[in-house]
């Protein structure tokens, strides 16, 4: 396994964790991937977000990637949407180098950092993006899309720290970074899931996101757990918020994103066994 990071314009980093090709595992050379944005209101970015759930995709047999993105004052002016683009072209642009296929990248982001991984989908092509891609433009849509708790409105159920960070008094740019509204056909599919006891992110975020989905008739997954807070995490006792009920979103999530990318490496990451033939 190698680790690998990369710095882009502004100071984003992003982290990787991958894994190399194995002679006696040739069918998983080349992995699917997932690029991870942690949350923190775009004021830090949550090492309970980070860390700990780039080893349960990697134990899923994916390549994973923390992003570092911009925020407090840098979250203004588009910059945390071009660090996320940034990293998912470089990911798609070297994906021979880091044993990747381009075409099964997901984005997973967690309240903010939700926010910006539904954005990486909904506004990969808005022009602020774009501009800062370069001749990388159009490498930066993602192939699914995972939300734990996001932030998604600047409505009546906002988030008012998140957008305040990233949209500030600006009218037009609250509307914009208000998702919901942002939804259309053809996007990425997705996998949601949230408490509908959140005391920070009212749950509503992922109701309206799951309705203008589905009005759009975008395919996805929503998950809604009756208790438990905001920010738990993989809400098990390694990020102090065992709850095991609410701990099988991951387990949800890895099988939906297997079926998305038609990839199924086992329980443990390593290759499950031929079936066998009719008859036997």
């Amino acid at each position: 396994m190698r680790l690998i990071t990369q710095t882009f314009p502004g100071g984003a980093v992003l982290t990787g964790w991958v894994r190399g090709r194995i002679d006696s595992c040739p069918a998983f050379d080349v992995r699917p991937a997932v690029v991870i944005l942690p949350g923190g209101g775009y004021e830090y970015c949550s090492q309970r977000e980070s860390e700990p759930v780039v080893m349960q995709f990697l134990a899923a047999g994916y390549q994973a990637f923390v992003l570092e993105y911009s925020v407090m004052e840098q979250a203004r002016d588009w910059h945390p949407m071009q660090d996320a683009a940034r990293a998912l072209a470089w990911v798609r642009k070297n994906a021979a180098d880091l044993n990747t296929d381009p075409d099964r990248i997901a984005v997973c982001g967690f309240s903010a950092g939700g926010h910006l991984a539904a954005s990486t989908a909904i506004l990969w092509d808005a022009e602020p993006v774009q501009q800062a891609l370069g001749g990388d433009r159009g490498l930066n849509r993602p192939n699914a899309v995972i939300l734990g708790y996001p932030v998604i409105t600047s409505g009546a159920f906002a988030h008012q720290g998140s957008i305040d960070r990233v949209a500030g008094d600006d009218p037009a740019l609250r509307q914009t970074f208000s998702l919901e509204q942002r939804v259309r056909p053809g996007l990425p599919p997705f996998f949601i899931w949230h408490t509908v006891a959140d005391e920070l992110v009212p749950v509503e975020n992922s109701m309206l996101l799951a309705a203008a989905l589905r009005k759009n008739q975008v395919p996805f997954e929503l998950h809604l757990f009756a208790g438990g807070h905001h920010g738990m995490s993989l809400c098990t006792a390694e990020v102090h918020d065992a709850n095991p009920h609410n701990a099988h979103w991951f387990a949800l999530c890895r099988e939906w994103l297997d079926d998305v990318f038609d990839y199924h490496p086992g329980p443990h990451g390593g290759s499950e066994p031929a079936p066998a033939p009719h008859g036997c």
